[in-house]
């Protein structure tokens, strides 16, 4: 085998063997892009990453037969979805407090039967419309606002000024399809 060809041949599987590492390179730098334009701390924002498994994984084990989602923003938990009675609705607030770190929970459960795909499918849609919408507003920094939405109920969740609150719920509102909008905004002063 010439140098030439030796050279080629090295490179070729160097290529190959890094090539596996760019998403996680990709996936890691995005990541960290999105902590760096939150508000939250990094700790914060891994704290919330942590609420929220220990939340899904606990609540999939104890209520299977509900459907609970566990949002956290700033170690403040939304809980939306459905839950068979008004008991099982407190036992879900109360184990959801009880995970390490959470400073508050917000729960907006409903005693309902569980919504169809079909409904969720509709919320999934209209959180991409408000998110699109909120892209386009002014007078706040969009990449701070969590949205969650759960029965065309839209819950906005982030550390904003009241005039950034008052500007980003004006957005979402106005968006079809959006049957009513709730902030659950941590108060920060303006930036």
């Amino acid at each position: 085998m010439t140098p030439r060809l030796k050279s080629l041949t090295l490179a070729a599987l160097v290529a190959a063997n890094l090539s596996a590492c760019f998403p996680l390179v990709a996936g890691g730098v995005a990541a960290s892009a999105l902590v760096v334009t939150d508000r939250r701390t990094s700790g914060t924002y891994v704290e919330d990453q942590g609420i929220e498994l220990k939340a899904v994984r606990q609540l999939s084990e104890r209520f299977a037969g509900s459907h609970v989602n566990a949002t956290s923003y700033n170690r403040a938990v939304l809980l939306t979805g459905e839950a068979q009675s008004e008991a099982q609705k407190a036992d879900i607030e109360l184990m959801t407090r009880g995970i390490p770190n959470v400073r508050r929970v917000y729960n907006h459960l409903v005693v309902a039967p569980v919504t169809t795909l079909a409904q969720r499918n509709n919320d999934t849609w209209l959180t991409t419309k408000v998110r699109a919408r909120l892209l386009e507003g002014q007078g706040y920094a969009p990449n701070t606002i969590k949205v969650v939405t759960e029965r065309g109920v839209v819950y906005l969740l982030g550390l904003v000024s009241d005039a950034e609150g008052e500007a980003a719920s004006q957005v979402v509102a106005k968006t079809a399809g959006v049957r009513q909008v709730v902030t659950l905004f941590d108060p920060i002063t303006a930036p």
